[in-house]
């Protein structure tokens, strides 16, 4: 793709998050969520491939239903109430319509559909924005409507969305869709605590930000894109991989690693609310995605390839791995002892 159309795409992006954020009224939330999609369009189908034709097409019509949803309960507020701020949703029913289109926007279940299919398509880089940065927006939005949203309906998408994206992952071997049903799983933790502490919510999307990071930019600089590849990918970067493999477990939540941060506030959230019952049934479901999380950590750090696959060992690289990479993995393994730093912050 040109550069100066990339710069121009990137720019809109920034533009289009920077105006959701930063409003106060529905229109001009609904300008920058638009923005955002037609901005990231090209960026998706760059390639010319049909498979990212496609992951384009699905991705513009799940997001134009999803921004005429929330144009529609914001008009439907303003109808009731003569309000169009975005923190006095007060009408039942554009609350529910809201937290459909948000969920449609992130690809929380039962709208999760479009999201395994558009990443799969799109390259790496791409799918890094489509993970992280492009939830943004939708998030800030939630955030700002939490304490008007019903509770009930939150919870039971939440719990939905941490059990199908754990049970959908098992059986993949292409690691975007992988890390999409990944980041399903996740969005059911971010919401499940929304209307309680939403600083929560923002604390987990932020660290979930860094360590999803990471891991894109791992595999876009090793080039691997499935499992089988994976395999052998361990004599290319040996030092790489490794930190891969503890960017992975942190990820699945595993003590000592900053993944842990996150599951365990909310848990102990969530009890403090009267609802152990939420929090262990998330819990428990959490471990099908460590079955996933286990076995990619596996297959990176795989020494000696099976007999079975049908790549060819890869020459190791002199190439040095960039800063970016070396921070980020720092903090996504590192962050816990900080915790109670990041608490008063909170």
């Amino acid at each position: 793709m040109n550069p100066q159309a990339n710069l121009i795409f990137i720019a809109s992006l920034l533009l289009g998050t920077t105006i959701t954020i930063s409003s106060n009224h529905w229109i001009m939330a609904w300008t920058g969520l638009e923005i955002n999609t037609l901005a990231i369009l090209p960026l998706i189908s760059k390639s010319h491939h049909p498979r990212s034709i496609e992951a384009a097409t699905k991705y513009f019509l799940t997001q134009a239903a999803a921004s005429a949803l929330v144009l529609f309960s914001s008009m439907t507020n303003a109808w009731h109430t003569g309000q169009w701020d975005i923190t006095q949703l007060t009408h039942p029913t554009s609350c529910l319509i809201l937290t459909s289109a948000i969920a449609m926007k992130l690809g929380l279940v039962p709208f999760h559909f479009w999201f395994p299919e558009v990443l799969q398509g799109s390259p790496l880089t791409t799918g890094l924005i489509l993970s992280t940065a492009m939830k943004l927006p939708p998030m800030t939005l939630l955030y700002m409507t939490s304490s008007s949203l019903n509770p009930t309906l939150l919870t039971i998408l939440a719990i939905l969305s941490a059990a199908l994206g754990g049970w959908m992952g098992l059986n993949q071997t292409q690691i975007r869709k992988i890390l999409a049903f990944s980041s399903i799983s996740h969005l059911g933790w971010m919401a499940i605590i929304l209307i309680y502490n939403p600083k929560l919510t923002l604390l987990n999307f932020y660290l979930y930000t860094v360590m999803t990071t990471t891991v894109f930019l791992t595999l876009n600089t090793t080039k691997v894109l499935k499992l089988s590849t994976l395999l052998t990918a361990w004599t290319k970067a040996p030092s790489l991989n490794t930190m891969l493999l503890l960017t992975l477990l942190s990820l699945a939540g595993l003590p000592p690693l900053t993944g842990f941060l996150p599951k365990w506030l909310i848990i102990q959230e969530l009890t403090k609310q009267d609802m152990a019952p939420a929090a262990t049934l998330i819990s428990l479901l959490s471990l099908l995605s460590l079955f996933f999380y286990l076995r990619l950590a596996y297959c990176t750090t795989i020494t000696l390839p099976p007999h079975t696959t049908n790549h060819m060992k890869q020459w190791r690289t002199n190439k040095p791995t960039s800063t970016a990479i070396a921070i980020l993995t720092t903090v996504s393994v590192m962050l816990l002892p900080a915790s109670p730093m990041i608490l008063t912050i909170v």
